[in-house]
């Protein structure tokens, strides 16, 4: 069990947890939420000792291994598959010592401890994870240093999940992750076996991978049972009975002071009015609950529809220098379209929508726009592109020259940011702030067509689905890139496939793709490993067929040995009596003659076991 117990936490003098109480139980997979700011990554710091309490302590068991994915990612020469296979320290530690270890006590001890963490199964377990988000067999064997830092941070994230620690501590571990990864990451964790705690505004991931939900709100800790969905309603029900109770007592009070003033100055009535007094005083307010702020999302209709379609590709293929990367393009897009493009990172989905915002020529066939096409693109990488030291203000002034300030600052106000928030510059505003100017910038001018590339990263839940209702008030089309499923389940009517290079629809839903990853990703994970489960089985018997004399004569060394141990035992507990050497010196001699043999005998089958254990780890490799 994890115990916060009566904890306080301050940062630069701001008081983010007040005495706060919660338990979490032993192999509970808990998703973590409140609003941004509220504290929930300064507690991870503390989890981790990184960041110091004002008041309580934080109670985890001795010896318990607590791990995080690394803030730097890795980007050494090391490959992907070593550098995740060296997160487990101790059978990377084992397997070192193994090289150069000479005492034969030890090295039974290392071989035992090896087989007890199942270290010969630990290359395919390490790529099987790497699969799983997105890394083939050629790119496990690749150097880190060859990919950039968002693919760099999956592999730190690899490498925290093989490690297996006993308290596993992810902070929004989807960000960087497509929809493939995240999917794959989701049916991971809901089978994770020991304790994990997630901060996460992914409200699928909280709903299918989670079994608790604690609650960082007004400084306090609420632990409450089910995913993110029951959370929201068990929090609702207990609102509702609060605000009744809050009535009731409020009444009572009322009622009471009534009485305490009515009654003060009678002399018959001044014992009854002060233990009302006391009574009033001990009554501690019901506190109200806070919801979650509503984030303001602003997505500019168009001043008129185009008649469809909007836009239609004939035999398109597009890429970087004369180099083509989807082919094959042959697609119509219709004015109330509602589009989500499915596919791992790496495959075209960045291309295919850089391609349809104008950003990237054709290389080859018929690519038609309707007449005065309006097309607005957000990309993650824009946030870049606002400038730290300006306001919010001049950012909108830059699009509206020659208007007056009044329009400019009823234009912020209308991107969420009204009054004197106008004039916050970007370097303070904080990253949820930032995609909200930017989607407000982006559809600027009123697009008839948005494209949206992973436009809830940095955006809190309550602000995701603020997204998702703008999205669906707004009247264009929409072409989404997105790792957020419940955004996508909400907002997508089309799903298009980008794979194989080439763009086509998908005629299942989300359910039947999410299957379909979970299951391809299982399935290329046994065709590295030798092909179908039948395949395995077969070459699982074949092994043990092959080794069941090795595992014989394990077996035999093992009685062996715990024979010869019995008889060293006793031995020792009759030559433990001081009087046998006076009494008896030829029987001493005798016990002590017989104990040596044994002890050698030992020796030498310790030795028959290692070799015969080295053998069936040989064997089984």
């Amino acid at each position: 069990m994890i115990l916060f117990n009566d904890i306080s936490l301050r940062i630069a003098g701001r008081l983010l947890i007040d005495h706060a109480t919660a338990a979490i139980p032993d192999g509970a997979r808990v998703g973590m939420v409140g609003r941004n700011g509220a504290g929930k990554t300064t507690l991870f710091r503390a989890i981790t000792g990184d960041t110091a309490l004002e008041s309580g302590d934080i109670r985890i068991p001795n010896g318990a291994r607590i791990g995080q994915v690394a803030q730097e990612a890795p980007a050494g020469p090391e490959r992907l598959i070593d550098v995740v296979l060296a997160a487990d320290t101790e059978r990377a530690s084992l397997l070192k010592e193994r090289e150069s270890a000479t005492d034969a006590g030890r090295i039974a001890e290392i071989e035992l401890r090896l087989v007890d963490i199942d270290a010969h199964a630990a290359p395919a377990r390490a790529a099987r994870i790497l699969s799983g988000l997105g890394f083939d067999e050629a790119a496990q064997q690749r150097p880190c240093s060859e990919f950039s830092g968002g693919w760099r941070m999956r592999v730190a994230l690899a490498a925290i999940l093989f490690a297996e620690p006993d308290l596993l501590l992810l902070d929004e571990p989807t960000n960087y992750l497509d929809l493939e990864g995240t999917l794959w990451l989701q049916d991971y964790l809901a089978r994770y076996p020991r304790t994990v705690l997630i901060v996460s505004h992914d409200r699928e991931l909280l709903n299918e991978s989670v079994s608790f939900i604690l609650h960082l709100d007004q400084g306090k800790l609420t632990l409450w049972r089910g995913g993110y969905d029951s959370f929201e309603r068990q929090r609702a029900d207990k609102q509702a009975v609060d605000q009744k109770a809050r009535a009731k007592q409020e009444a009572k009070r009322k009622h009471m002071e009534a009485f305490v003033e009515r009654f003060r100055a009678k002399a018959t009535k001044a014992r009854q009015a002060q233990s009302r007094l006391k009574a009033l005083a001990r009554m501690a307010p019901i506190a109200e609950m806070v919801g979650e702020a509503a984030a303001a999302i602003s997505i500019r209709h168009p001043e008129r529809i185009p008649s469809p379609p909007i836009l239609t590709l004939d035999g398109v293929s597009a890429g970087y220098d004369g180099r083509a990367v989807l082919k094959g393009l042959t697609l119509r897009i219709d004015h109330d379209d509602r589009i989500a493009l499915l596919g791992p990172n790496g495959n075209g989905k960045s291309t295919f929508a850089k391609l349809i915002s104008g950003r990237l020529a054709p290389l080859s066939g018929s690519m038609v726009r309707a007449a005065g096409l309006e097309i607005a693109y957000l990309a993650q990488h824009q946030l870049d592109e606002l400038v730290a030291a300006e306001t919010v203000y001049d950012h909108v002034r830059r699009l509206m020259p020659d208007a007056p300030e009044a329009k400019v600052r009823s234009r912020a106000a209308e991107m969420g940011f009204s009054g004197p928030a106008a004039n916050t510059t970007i370097s303070a505003l904080s990253g949820g702030e930032k995609a909200r100017l930017l989607l407000g910038l982006a559809a600027f001018h009123g697009p008839h067509l948005l494209i949206l590339d992973e436009p809830t990263n940095h955006l809190d839940i309550a602000a995701r689905q603020a997204l998702t209702e703008a999205i669906n008030d707004f009247p264009g089309a929409v072409i989404l890139i997105s790792h957020d499923r419940s955004l996508l389940d909400a907002s997508a009517e089309r799903l298009w496939l980008v794979a194989e290079g080439t763009v086509r629809p998908y005629e299942g839903d989300l359910d039947e793709y999410q299957k379909l990853v979970v299951g391809r990703t299982a399935s290329a994970q046994r065709k590295e490993a030798g092909g179908t489960r039948a395949d395995e089985r077969r070459q699982a018997a074949d092994r043990r067929a092959e080794t069941a004399p090795l595992r014989r004569k394990i077996k035999d060394a093992e009685a062996a040995m715990a024979k010869l141990e019995g008889r060293i035992a006793a031995f020792d507990a009759k030559l433990a009596d001081e009087s046998l050497y006076v009494k008896q010196p030829a029987e001493a001699q005798r016990l002590a003659r017989e104990r040596a043999e044994a002890a050698s005998a030992l020796a030498r089958v310790e030795e028959e076991w290692l070799e015969h254990s080295a053998a069936l780890d040989a064997a089984m490799a």
